[in-house]
């Protein structure tokens, strides 16, 4: 996924970028993932003197862990992307001047701000459902599933001693 700056600076109109991205050797390595997709980029790319305004959405299919109950979670992922490039270095009182990249080449792979839009995207705690009452603590049944039977309550281990005060 490359564009160029120059070729961008010529043409009067926005150019669409449509592409798949292969991410299985940067996202191999998480264990919070079962399985993913590639990510299918929709971008626009337009000049705006002096600058180079990507944006557009990615979309990824992936499958995870459940946080709670350990089962699986399929989501698609649709990440918003925007990008700002520029070859010429901002003015340091500048407004979104830490937003823009300062580029030294005509050509800008954009594989690796894709590559960091989505494991920013990718859940901390993925759920299968904001009700899912997890596993069972004591015997590890699934509860989404099944009621166990097994006893809830805690109680605060300093006032253990005084459970069997009334029997």
């Amino acid at each position: 996924m490359i564009i160029n700056m120059k070729d961008l600076a010529v043409k009067d109109h926005a150019v669409r970028v449509s592409e798949s991205v292969d991410l299985t050797d940067f996202l191999s390595g998480r264990q919070d993932l079962t399985s993913f997709g590639e990510v299918n980029a929709d971008l626009t790319a337009t000049f705006a003197f002096p600058t180079v305004v990507v944006e557009g959405t990615l979309t990824i299919p992936v499958t995870m862990v459940c946080s709670r109950c350990l089962g699986d979670v399929q989501d698609v992922l649709r990440i918003p992307f925007r990008e700002r490039f520029t070859r010429e270095a901002p003015a340091p009182d500048e407004e979104e001047a830490e937003d823009l990249h300062l580029v030294s080449e005509d050509e800008v792979d954009l594989k690796p701000y894709v590559e960091e839009a989505v494991w920013m995207a990718i859940p901390y705690i993925p759920l299968c459902s904001e009700t899912c009452k997890g596993l069972c603590p004591d015997c590890g049944t699934n509860r989404n599933e099944r009621d166990c039977g097994c006893r809830q309550e805690t109680i605060d281990p300093r006032l253990a001693g005084l459970a069997d005060f009334f029997k």
